[in-house]
């Protein structure tokens, strides 16, 4: 399955877990740290799904357009 998008926001995050669109964005900001981005850059489905362990099939179930 190709995913619909490059990139994930914390509204996706929010539909994946449950959590609060802020946890999302705590989140975003964690991953961005761990992987040695700057505060503009985007994180991409990949280095979500390498950082939460969630599978990518399963994280590509949750996007919207």
């Amino acid at each position: 399955m190709t995913p619909k998008r490059a990139c994930i926001y914390p509204k996706d995050i929010q539909r994946i877990t449950g959590r609060s669109e802020r946890y999302g964005r705590k989140l975003l900001n964690d991953i961005r740290n761990y992987f040695g981005k700057e505060s503009y850059q985007f994180i991409t489905i990949k280095e979500f799904v390498e950082y939460s362990g969630i599978e990518e099939d399963i994280v590509n179930k949750y996007l919207i357009d």
